[in-house]
């Protein structure tokens, strides 16, 4: 069976790059693009990862994981910033998030990530 990736992000573009790379992967995805979206796919189909900008209009980045992390304690989550937001980074992994990528990123490191941190399940 294949991981479910949650993509939470505000810009269409990320989201609609970051779906098509993964699916090709093999891997199941859902997309959000606010905060209240992200909880409710979090809700009803518990992903194995979650790929999370931290600037997004409304409920941010920081809050959403709070939130994820109330639903589901274990939850894997992987952080997208601009670059230098050191602040921002550690206030996430503190919360525990598992690594970070700053933006603009390189597709091919994502891809490398979601490998090591979700190995394709077998059935």
């Amino acid at each position: 069976m294949a991981a479910n990736i949650l993509i939470v992000d505000d810009q269409f573009g990320i989201r609609i790059l970051l779906n098509e790379v993964l699916t090709k992967e093999g891997y199941n995805t859902f997309q959000a693009a606010n905060g209240i979206q992200a909880l409710d796919v979090v809700n009803k189909h518990s992903p194995d990862l979650v790929l999370l900008d931290m600037k997004i209009p409304g409920m941010d980045g920081i809050e959403i994981l709070k939130r994820m992390k109330q639903i589901d304690p274990d939850i894997r989550v992987i952080i997208m910033t601009a670059y230098g937001e050191l602040d921002i980074i550690q206030k996430a992994k503190d919360l525990g998030a598992i690594t970070h990528f700053a933006k603009p990123f390189d597709i091919d490191d994502i891809r490398k990530a979601v490998k090591d941190y979700i190995p394709m399940q077998k059935s």
